[in-house]
């Protein structure tokens, strides 16, 4: 009885989604989490020597986040996500050297320098940009569902979709997030809300702030919305679990709700001084890092439950790589040119361009206003 207990068990680990992909696949995801953690760490030290300005929020510990449920939907599907964004746009396809020209300023980054650290946008990639505004980006995941939608069932131009909307468990009460709940439950709007919960609103504890945050998918099936608990630290349990989730809701045109645990190992920007936890805290969670973990498993033979496809030698090489293309990004960002003042300060504000002389553009430019 024990023995055919197990060999079921056998059998339903070998359903998991995760065992259906190659090897390949599983080597590009442990690339994509070290080209996050390699290019976080750069940032940082451009943010030290003032190469980077304004606020900066560093992704490290919570690379299997992003890219375990970046890669269980597809290229076409939108996101759109808070300020702790370089992460997302490295494992939704933006270039290195894009995503730090960005960072710079520089006129070669994704945004032509607009929008610097917490802004990352990439219409190539559906990417809908970081959003600095605590929540302000949750209404915009609703909107992107809602046109998603609206094109495939209505027009029948388009395809269905599932939008993915990121925000920190710091905005989870925030008035527009549960407005944007609301309207994707009744309009059954296909948007997975990812709570990425690392515990801390900023230097507050999610205990001190949320009511009930033991049970965080309560805030979902509140708004008779599906809601999933994942343990973000492990990239093969984000996908196994999130994936099906995903489909569902594309398949079905229903949100989602998705409390997905995890951790960031440095503070909530770069001016945080983190007197609010403890290094033997933060060492606890660096123990179970999700990238050691998945280059592990992909040295481990199939006996210890591996695949066998990655040697020390191999990963030495794979981190040498990443280091040197994360080096050529910084290089080619602080060569990059800075934006065209005189071309880009009235660009992209309004969908027509302000005329070259208008009351506007003369009142902003300090002259006088002859509307007043």
């Amino acid at each position: 009885m024990m023995q055919a207990s197990a060999q079921a068990a056998g059998t339903r680990a070998k359903e998991r989604p995760s065992d259906a992909l190659p090897n390949e696949t599983l080597l590009g995801w442990l690339r994509s989490m070290q080209l996050i953690r390699e290019f976080e760490t750069r940032t940082m030290q451009a943010y030290q020597q003032a190469k980077i300005g304004g606020f900066c929020h560093i992704y490290s510990g919570q690379e299997a986040s992003a890219v375990g449920t970046i890669n269980s939907v597809e290229h076409t599907d939108p996101v759109v996500l808070a300020y702790r964004d370089h992460g997302h746009a490295l494992a939704r396809g933006m270039s290195a050297r894009a995503c730090m020209a960005e960072m710079f300023g520089k006129a070669a980054g994704c945004a032509k320098g607009k929008g610097g650290s917490m802004h990352m946008f990439d219409k190539p990639n559906w990417l809908f940009g970081g959003h600095g505004i605590v929540g302000a980006q949750t209404p915009l995941g609703a909107g992107l569902a809602f046109a998603a939608r609206y094109e495939w069932e209505v027009l029948g131009t388009g395809k269905k979709k599932v939008a993915l909307c990121y925000l920190g468990d710091g905005a989870i009460d925030q008035g527009a997030f549960h407005e944007a709940l609301n309207l994707a439950s009744l309009f059954g709007l296909p948007v997975i809300y990812i709570i990425e919960n690392n515990g801390y609103s900023m230097g507050t504890a999610i205990h001190r702030h949320t009511a009930n945050s033991k049970n965080l998918i309560s805030r979902g099936q509140s708004y008779a919305i599906k809601s999933l608990e994942i343990d973000g630290f492990d990239v093969l349990n984000v996908y196994d679990q999130f994936k099906p989730f995903a489909d569902e809701c594309r398949d079905l045109q229903r949100p989602g709700f998705v409390d997905l645990k995890t951790y960031r190992y440095m503070g909530h920007s770069m001016s945080d001084p983190q007197k609010y936890r403890t290094k033997d805290e933060v060492d606890g969670w660096k123990d179970k890092d999700s990238i050691a973990a998945l280059a592990s498993r992909l040295m481990a033979g199939e006996r210890e439950g591996g695949r066998g496809c990655l040697s020390e030698d191999d990963w030495k090489t794979m981190r040498a790589e990443i280091a040197e293309e994360v080096r050529d990004s910084v290089e080619f960002a602080e060569h990059a040119a800075d934006p065209d003042v005189e071309a880009e300060l009235y660009s992209d504000v309004y969908i027509h361009p302000l005329a070259q002389s208008s009351p506007t553009r003369d009142f902003v430019q300090g002259k006088k206003n002859p509307l007043l």
